[in-house]
């Protein structure tokens, strides 16, 4: 009987994967009319995709160099045994989907599950800049458990959304889970390997739930190996997640284009807990406000920073914040026990102009608010003299954002190389401050800017020597000197 029902099963399988279809579709030549199963007779248009609903298994293949104007909008789920998949087909460029505008999205992926998106061309700029405006949007509404989506390989960029944050902004990658009827999250969900650029406001950012009385984290999360250059904006921003992982991203060439005022970061959580980010570089942040390559900010709890490079960012290296006013609140339990270790941070704080706060504002470390339980160690800091002599040489700055100082830093056994005198502003505000074991000196290779012989000079310190840590962000470093784009870089 059991033999029975394992040859009934395998057959009932075998069968249905025998009904997945794989799809062409060939602007130049196709035809909707077309049933779209081979090469010889593929489709022609985006409208055609967008009728069918896909079954487990399905493959939509685009021809290379071929162009779309309008919106991707696929329907249908697979399974965890059969994703749907997106790809590309021949030699030759990405197809490339333009969107022109004509919605917030190009792409979006609206309460379905088991996708895999890979070498697509996406872009969506309008006459003018609109709020809201995405390349791509994963949405999950009233849907419960959204299960493996994966945008992998694409290539996004020129998207105008507007500058402003708070009058909506835009970016390449949007997800969103909501619901008020059903629990909705997000389950491996993977970024990988995209190039996004030119992008107004943010990269890759997120919306979700943020309310700890109603708490149901989006699990599984990874963004890995994307490059995302000439955004002005946020660059990768979780939220609402638990255990992100946010790993071998590179973000460079910032622009200096938003309003006086308007804050954005490199990399940081908000409302996630146990976020891992490492073995990133951020570089070139130049938002009027913040700007640092990396944040943790409130409603966080248990961030890890580990193993980043972070250099010429003009906010400075770590923001650690959270806003007093709305602590205790159900989107705020507070910023705590996080852990900053093993990073290298060279020339950052670099603001050439007055904040909105009338100041050259740019500190390594600006921790602000109650912040609770902050550990900072073993971390490189490099500080030339500034380009600007007006611009502040400060280590760290503490704040009280709402009102309150951060309580519980510890901040011991880094290494601090400044060509001037710096130091810890409103120190003594900072209760439970402990400082302990810092190496900080001024006899330092200012003008050694390669970041492998910056390490090189410290290889033999006490603290780094037959330490396997040092020995970690060495080899990340090295990495990235021979393998500039992260997307073809082996791990």
């Amino acid at each position: 009987m059991k033999n029975y029902r394992l040859i009934l099963f395998l057959s009932f399988f075998t069968c249905f994967s025998m009904m997945a279809e794989t799809y062409y579709v060939n602007s130049s030549f196709g035809n909707n009319r077309n049933s779209g199963i081979s090469e010889a007779k593929p489709w022609k248009d985006l409208t055609r995709v967008n009728k069918q609903k896909f079954e487990p298994g399905d493959i939509i293949l685009f021809a290379s160099g071929t162009s779309y104007f309008g919106t991707l909008e696929p329907k249908g789920s697979g399974s965890a045994e059969s994703p749907i998949l997106i790809d590309k087909y021949g030699s030759g460029p990405k197809p490339a989907i333009h969107g022109t505008g004509w919605k917030d999205h190009t792409l979006l992926l609206y309460n379905v599950e088991y996708w895999e998106i890979r070498n697509l061309e996406i872009t969506n700029q309008g006459p003018e800049r609109k709020a809201r405006r995405r390349g791509v949007i994963i949405r999950a509404v009233d849907f419960g458990d959204c299960h493996h989506i994966v945008l992998e390989g694409l290539e996004i960029h020129h998207v105008n959304g507007l500058l402003e944050k708070k009058k909506g902004g835009g970016s390449g990658i949007l997800w969103e889970n909501k619901g008020k009827r059903v629990k909705t999250r997000f389950i491996d969900l993977q970024i990988l390997n995209n190039y996004i650029h030119h992008c107004d406001r943010n990269a890759i950012n997120s919306k979700g739930n943020i309310q700890r009385t109603a708490w149901h984290p989006s699990l599984g999360v990874v963004i890995r190996g994307n490059l995302i250059e000439n955004v002005p904006g946020d660059g990768i921003v979780p939220l609402g997640c638990d255990g992100a992982l946010i790993e071998y991203n590179v973000i460079r060439k910032g622009l200096d284009v938003m309003s006086v005022g308007d804050a954005a970061a490199g990399i940081w959580p908000w409302s996630s807990d146990n976020t891992l980010i490492q073995f990133n570089e951020v570089s070139d942040h130049r938002a009027k406000w913040d700007g640092q390559a990396y944040d943790a900010d409130f409603n966080c709890i248990g961030t890890t920073f580990q193993y980043n490079y972070s250099y010429d960012n003009w906010g400075g290296f770590m923001l650690i914040c959270n806003n007093g006013n709305k602590l205790g609140e159900p989107n705020n339990i507070g910023t705590k026990d996080t852990k900053i270790h093993y990073n290298l941070s060279i020339n950052d704080g670099l603001r050439p102009y007055k904040a909105h706060n009338k100041r050259f504002f740019s500190p390594i470390f600006h921790i602000t608010g109650p912040v609770e339980n902050t550990d900072i160690h073993h971390n490189i800091i490099i500080m030339p003299k500034k380009p600007v002599d007006d611009i502040e040489n400060t280590l760290i700055e503490f704040g009280d954002w709402g009102g309150t100082f951060p309580i519980d830093t510890q901040f011991s056994n880094n290494i601090i190389r400044s060509q001037e005198p710096s130091g810890i502003l409103k120190r003594d505000q900072a209760s439970g401050l402990i400082e302990q074991g810092n190496d900080v000196q001024s006899d330092f290779d200012y003008e050694e800017k390669n970041p492998l012989k910056v390490l090189g000079q410290l290889k033999e310190h006490p603290m780094f020597k037959n330490n396997s840590d040092f020995e970690l962000l060495h080899k990340f470093i090295k990495h990235r000197m021979t393998h500039p784009d992260p997307r073809f870089a082996g791990r």
